[in-house]
């Protein structure tokens, strides 16, 4: 077992190095996967279903270039990987990230920013990653931050996504899982934008995309896009998170 268990921390981090080598070194940068304990407690978590809870350690990348999305602004490459041993095809996963990044609700609506996603390591800026819950987890704590296996986060240069998350959402979100999707994506991907975490405006009001809707929406409604109605929607900082 001591074996094993070593086997699987080199493996993961590898992966975490897979990111260029211009890269700051990983910093605790708060995601969803800052806090350490579950609002619900831990016997009520999420049991797992119809995905594994740890894959291989190693990654592979999409292959091939997307279009430039978003109309100005400095041009942003990112990169996408899904771990091996998660069943999940990793143009899939591209796809839906692409959408979600090229939406003109998402961050390009600002006309500040482009992006674009590339194949290369040494070509991109930052990595989405799709990983199990134990990799996810260990990839997170490089960074001292602490997920417990059940969130996602950000790392600069690494937007760690949580396989079980990508498939089941969370409990009483009250949108679609493709909602959820939306919303993971780019609340992970502002925080490498430099966004940090927001809170409720007020009952009933859509939910910051950058208020950590994966603990809970605290009256809001889930929203997964940075821009409402075609201005730019935010909440109050939420400071310390």
């Amino acid at each position: 077992m001591v074996v094993l268990g070593v086997t699987l921390l080199l493996a993961a981090t590898a992966a975490v190095t897979l990111t260029r080598a211009g890269d700051r070194a990983p910093v605790p940068t708060t995601g969803d996967g800052n806090r350490t304990s579950f609002a619900a407690g831990a016997d009520e978590r999420p049991r797992p279903s119809a995905y594994p809870r740890t894959g291989t350690g190693d990654f592979t990348t999409a292959p091939g270039d997307s279009p430039v999305r978003g109309t100005d602004g400095p041009l942003r490459y990112y990169r996408v990987a899904v771990e091996q041993g998660t069943d999940q095809d990793v143009a899939a996963f591209a796809a839906t990230v692409d959408e979600v990044l090229g939406d003109p609700r998402s961050w390009i609506a600002s006309e500040e920013l482009r992006l674009r996603r590339v194949a290369e390591a040494d070509d991109a800026d930052f990595t989405v990653y799709l990983a199990t819950p134990e990799t996810s987890e260990r990839m997170c704590a490089e960074g001292g931050l602490s997920t417990e296996g059940y969130t996602s986060c950000r790392l600069p240069g690494q937007v760690i996504i949580n396989l079980a998350r990508w498939l089941e959402a969370v409990p009483d979100y009250g949108a679609p899982l493709e909602i959820y999707r939306a919303y993971v994506v780019n609340h992970e991907v502002g925080h490498e934008l430099g966004e940090e975490h927001q809170a409720c405006p007020a009952p009933g009001e859509p939910a910051p995309v950058m208020q950590q809707q994966t603990y809970g929406l605290d009256g809001c409604v889930a929203n997964a896009w940075p821009y409402v109605d075609g201005s730019r929607y935010d909440g109050e900082l939420v400071p310390g998170t």
